[in-house]
């Protein structure tokens, strides 16, 4: 599948282990991840050198051509907000998670729209498992249309 993966890059980096952690398990697990560079630790670097639209048209065009979203929402972020509302009035899945303890916006958390899942976790590890469990279950749900 691809998946659209959504994290803080200007908001905060704190959870970027769990980034790349996420990253690698959706790519280990044959899904496409074009914005797997959210990981990198340079992306900045690399995000810096691009002009605002391209990023805006790009990124829209990313999530238009997706079958699913990832964020983590741990650290607060603009943008990442705004693709998860634009998933969603897409009419695709997302699944947000977050560590255990941040505190995330209720527009978040309370949002009840359909195929909108939103998790916690302690480790790197449990992250993962709730990823891979979202695109397992995606992937059935495909396989059954």
């Amino acid at each position: 599948m691809n998946i659209y993966f959504s994290c803080s890059i200007t908001g905060g980096r704190t959870e970027e282990a769990t980034y790349q952690a996420i990253v690698k398990q959706l790519e280990d697990d044959g899904h496409y991840v074009p914005t797997a560079h959210l990981s990198w630790p340079d992306v900045m670097l690399l995000e810096d050198v691009v002009d605002p639209v391209e990023i805006f048209t790009r990124d829209m065009a990313w999530v238009r051509d997706c079958d699913a979203v990832v964020a983590e929402v741990s650290s607060p972020s603009h943008g990442v907000g705004y693709e998860i509302a634009y998933a969603l009035s897409l009419g695709k899945p997302v699944l947000c998670c977050h560590k255990t303890g941040k505190r995330v916006s209720k527009i978040i958390t309370g949002n009840t729209s359909p195929g909108f899942t939103v998790t916690k976790y302690e480790t790197d590890a449990e992250a993962v498992s709730a990823v891979r469990d979202f695109t397992r279950v995606l992937s059935e749900n495909h396989h059954n249309q």
